[in-house]
């Protein structure tokens, strides 16, 4: 029996090891099947290439838990080790001296990190056990078993072995305070969470628990929509089925694979990171991939697969590493690519999942240049009759008609059909378009087109009346003339007066201060503008700018946060033409009709509530009953 002393220089190392490791303790399972599963793979390759001649037999790496001994093994059948490996792997702890060893403990700005760095994933079985065996048996010739144990100090034994097949037993004497690893729910959990996908069998409790196998690990061609389909199923058992996916595979510059799906996403979803599922040879690394996938695609789901990137990553690691930077470059050019392929081989298709997808495609364009220069030509727009446009057919749509006298294509949209109906009415009798723009980022899409595209503006249909929406070049006023018969029997011309009714500058400020006295809502603001007969005598409209400002400090605008407090800024539209109104001038005192059309203009923009719509309901009958 031989006995010695790990070559570390202090015996503070378990302890720094057990307890400053404590938060990420489940890894340690994780450390320990990697190793097997290392040692299986590394034997099938000697196999393969024919420096190991035997049996290979049933590969598998089991995981075993004995209650009463309060012990957790890990078996393989693997290469196994003799004593001199034993002294080489187990012995030597991959760093100088536990000064250096503090040091970059410190700097490490992920715990998991340190583990990968100083070759520490077998010494992470001393964050759960008081003393760990391991039994092996090293596949070469004329070898003998051997056992290795240690206390969670630099002390050791090392001496024969009983095993007598080829592989390791790694067995963990569970510390009191770390029972939780004797409860068999406790090691499904962990293993379903980093071994679903491992490539060798996994045998827990006499079931083999996952898929060694996966799909993203085989050809497209060898593939159908069902074996996608039932993959999608097996990652988000309770989600819909997924709209389409993108099978990844790439050997250089780095090696890649993997799968990304593009799910159905409700208009008003919170977007929600850890969708996507990293792995690093089908070991499980994190959920955690925004280094990794642009944050326009962080709502897609799926895999990704790349043993480029080490098992114990680090957000710094991530951030660095000019592999991940290709990696990005590379999911951003695929993803783009599939979707002008399905947009290209059928646009009806394309636009039945627009709706689904522009979360994405919209994004994307607002936060990478490379991915607007490619979504552009398949980026859509949706009018209020449920028609699609691309960015250039829809300018081109519109040019003629929406010009403004200052030569700007003027875009009209809405973001609430049904109470935004009076006013993308109005824009229609005068044969105008108007965009349907009611997304969760909508807003901001808006403002990156209209940088993006010279001698363009937007504005919401309700921003204004009409003829100041899109406000054309003044043109000529041709008086209209009747013929009459004079009595030398020669046709004669006589001019008409227009039947307009122009108001004095007293007439407006009384109109003015009849309406300011019957509003009850703040941030609202009287004018009087000649909207002609046939438009409604009141109109509330929302000032563009304004609007757009409160808009952005709502969803975080910075510095404008104080503009999400104020009161929304509505515009009161008197129009003169109209008779009711006309009325009001009449009247001695017009503030019960006044008040009756300013909260008609209300409940016409569901702004009528409370008290004040139960008065008018009842000034309603009044009026109705005096006739």
């Amino acid at each position: 029996m031989e006995r010695g002393n790990i070559s570390v220089s202090t015996e503070n190392i378990f302890p720094i090891i057990k307890k400053s490791l404590y938060s990420d303790q489940e890894i340690f399972l994780r450390e320990l099947v990697a190793n097997a599963i290392d040692a299986t793979q590394k034997l099938k390759h000697l196999s393969s290439i024919g420096e190991f001649s035997g049996e290979l037999g049933e590969l598998k790496v089991k995981i075993a838990l004995n209650k009463e001994a309060k012990t957790l093994t890990i078996s393989d059948s693997g290469l196994g080790m003799t004593d001199e490996e034993v002294k080489k792997y187990l012995n030597q702890v991959a760093f100088s001296g536990a000064e250096e060893f503090l040091k970059k403990f410190k700097d490490a700005g992920n715990k998991d990190e340190i583990i990968g760095k100083f070759g520490l994933g077998f010494y992470s079985a001393f964050m759960v056990a008081s003393e760990v065996e391991v039994i092996s048996k090293s596949y070469q010739e004329d070898t003998e078993a051997i056992r290795w144990t240690c206390d969670g100090t630099t002390s050791y034994t090392l001496g024969a072995g009983t095993r007598e097949t080829r592989g390791t037993d790694v067995i963990l004497h569970i510390a009191e305070d770390a029972e939780e690893y004797l409860e068999e729910a406790r090691i499904r959990n962990i293993l379903n969470k980093y071994g679903k996908f491992l490539p060798i069998e996994i045998e827990f409790e006499g079931e083999v628990i996952n898929n060694p196998n996966p799909i993203w690990k085989k050809a497209p061609t060898e593939l159908t929509d069902e074996d996608y389909k039932e993959f999608f199923k097996e990652l988000y058992p309770f989600s819909d089925e997924p709209l389409f996916w993108i099978h990844l595979n790439v050997d250089y510059p780095f090696n890649l694979t993997g799968i990304l799906y593009f799910p159905k996403i409700r208009q008003d979803i919170d977007p929600r990171k850890n969708n996507i599922q990293l792995y690093s040879r089908q070991v499980f690394i994190t959920d955690e991939v925004d280094q990794i996938v642009p944050d326009y695609l962080m709502l897609l789901q799926g895999v990704i697969d790349s043993p480029d990137i080490p098992l114990n990553v680090s957000r710094s690691y991530l951030q660095s590493d000019s592999n991940v930077r290709k990696i990005s470059s590379y999911i951003t050019r695929k993803v783009a690519d599939k979707l002008h392929e399905i947009y290209k081989e059928d646009r009806g298709k394309f636009e039945e999942k627009w709706r689904d997808i522009s979360i994405f495609v919209k994004y994307g364009m607002m936060t990478d240049d490379k991915f607007y220069e490619k979504a552009e030509k398949f980026c859509l727009l949706e009018n209020v009759d449920g028609n699609f446009f691309t960015l250039t057919d829809y300018k081109e749509k519109v040019a003629a008609n929406q010009t403004d006298k200052d030569e700007n294509v003027i875009y009209l949209y809405t973001t609430d059909k049904k109470n935004q109906d009076m006013f993308i009415r109005a824009a229609e009798k005068k044969s105008y378009d108007v965009l349907n723009m009611n997304g969760v980022i909508d807003s901001h899409f808006i403002g990156l087109l209209e940088r993006k595209f010279e001698k363009t503006k937007w504005a919401r249909v309700d921003s204004d009346t009409v003829d100041k929406l899109i406000v054309k070049a003044e043109e000529a006023k041709v008086e209209e003339v009747e013929a009459t018969e004079g009595e030398d029997g020669k046709k004669k011309t006589k001019k008409k007066k227009p039947a307009e009714l122009v108001l004095t500058e007293e007439q407006e400020n009384k109109l003015k201060e009849t309406f300011t006295k019957v509003i009850t809502r703040e941030g609202m603001h009287v004018q009087v503008d000649k909207l002609g007969k046939d438009q409604l005598p009141i109109l509330l409209t929302r000032p563009e700018f304004m609007r757009r400002m409160k808009e952005m400090a709502a969803m975080g605008g910075g510095g404008m946060a104080y503009m999400g407090e104020m009161p929304e800024t509505i515009n009161v539209v008197v129009n003169t033409q109209h008779p009711l109104v006309q009325n009001i001038i009449d009247q001695e005192d017009g503030s019960e009709l006044a008040k009756q059309l300013y909260d008609l203009a209300l409940l016409s923009q569901n702004l009528l509530e409370g008290k004040d719509l139960t008065d008018f309901i009842h000034r309603s009958v009044e009026m109705l009953q005096k006739g």
